[in-house]
């Protein structure tokens, strides 16, 4: 059974950053495609960005050259690092550790950026 534990998020600055870790337990990890998306209240979840099973990388065009997103398959742990964050970037965050078509979903953590 895979877990997804998502990093406690946080209230920050405009023009600051902050770095979010997906911790997921199971064996399986690096058989794991991750990606990260985000909900802002009375808005659907969007996709932010994916990480695949060899590291490739894909951004939504709002988050392009400010996101970026790493893994390291020894610990198990994706890594969301946010750069000049906007007040439109205020969201809960969610990581999603897909393996084939089962979808595994973290619990959520919430960004704040403050103008």
């Amino acid at each position: 059974q895979v877990q997804v534990v998502e990093s406690v998020g946080g209230l920050v600055q405009a023009g600051g950053s902050l770095r979010f870790t997906c911790v997921v337990s199971g064996s399986v990890f690096r058989f794991l495609n991750v990606d990260w998306y985000r909900q802002a209240p009375g808005n659907q979840r969007d996709w932010v960005a994916t990480i695949s099973t060899g590291a490739r990388t894909n951004y939504a065009g709002s988050v392009k050259d400010r996101f970026t997103v790493s893994r390291d398959n020894d610990k198990n742990t994706v890594y969301l690092q946010m750069n000049s964050l906007k007040p439109e970037d205020t969201a809960v965050y969610y990581c999603n550790a897909r393996l084939m078509s089962t979808d595994n979903w973290g619990q959520g953590t919430q960004v704040t950026v403050s103008s």
